[in-house]
């Protein structure tokens, strides 16, 4: 590793061991998360993560597709379920892709799936899940797509939601570990509350991705921000360029003006 990248790296952490410590439930050991970070600060971890190498250069791409599935879901998790088809078919112009379905429900259910390699393998672990009140579990999921990636890397998170009931410093602590691990999140927002927003875009922000809002009266908005993440997650940085420029994909151009 460079010197300078190790020595920005090494700021990182010491800033952020200056945060809150914070514990996963029945875990003993503790995250180091920042109270408060600067844009430069930002810009900076940002560089130093863009430097590190990219994950799951080789094969086909992997991606995480996370969902809220509490209650006031259920109109957004049939779309989501009709649509995700199309992740797959982008994905297959650049390289295929593997796609694991995550998902959180009532007060402590957060589950994940096996990777699968079609849109009708994850349609079918969909059909099989239904909506329940409950609470968010962000945290649960940021963490779970850190195991992941450390075991096989990850290109991207998707998360689909519309709240967060949880500590921000936590979940920025946990996105910036996902920055630095080289996995990109794109959160895509349904509605328009002013928490979660902010959440979901320094979310975005800290793991160099992006965020999108959306509005269940237009759902192809919903299905084109897949279809470009998709197509990042398949081919990478390329593959997203490739869609907006040559496809003229609004969504994929979106997501470009936001990502570092």
């Amino acid at each position: 590793m460079p010197l300078r990248l190790a020595h920005t790296i090494y700021k990182l952490i010491k800033n952020m061991r200056a945060g809150s410590q914070v514990g996963q439930p029945k875990d003993k050991r503790a995250v180091a998360v920042p109270k408060s970070s600067t844009k430069s600060e930002i810009d900076h971890f940002l560089e130093a993560a863009a430097k590190l190498p990219a994950a799951g250069d080789s094969g086909r791409g992997r991606l995480i597709f996370a969902l809220d599935a509490t209650m006031s879901r259920q109109a957004t998790w049939d779309i989501a379920q009709s649509v995700q088809g199309r992740m797959f078919s982008t994905a297959a112009a650049h390289g295929g892709l593997d796609v694991q379905l995550v998902y959180y429900r009532g007060f402590s259910e957060c589950k994940a799936s096996r990777f699968v390699a079609g849109g009708q393998n994850l349609a079918a672990l969909m059909s099989k899940i239904a909506v329940g009140a409950g609470e968010t579990q962000i945290e649960r999921v940021l963490r779970h797509v850190l195991e992941e990636t450390r075991k096989t890397p990850v290109r991207a998170l998707v998360f689909v939601g519309d709240a967060m009931e949880e500590r921000l410093d936590v979940l920025a602590g946990l996105a910036a570990e996902l920055g630095l691990a080289g996995v990109k999140a794109f959160l895509f927002q349904e509605g328009r509350d002013r928490i979660a927003e902010q959440a979901f875009r320094k979310i975005a922000q800290l793991t160099g991705g992006a965020y999108a809002a959306f509005d269940l009266s237009a759902p192809e908005r919903l299905v084109e921000l897949l279809s470009a993440a998709a197509a990042y997650a398949a081919g990478g940085r390329l593959a997203l360029e490739f869609e907006a420029r040559a496809r003229g994909a609004a969504a994929a151009d979106h997501l470009l003006s936001q990502m570092r």
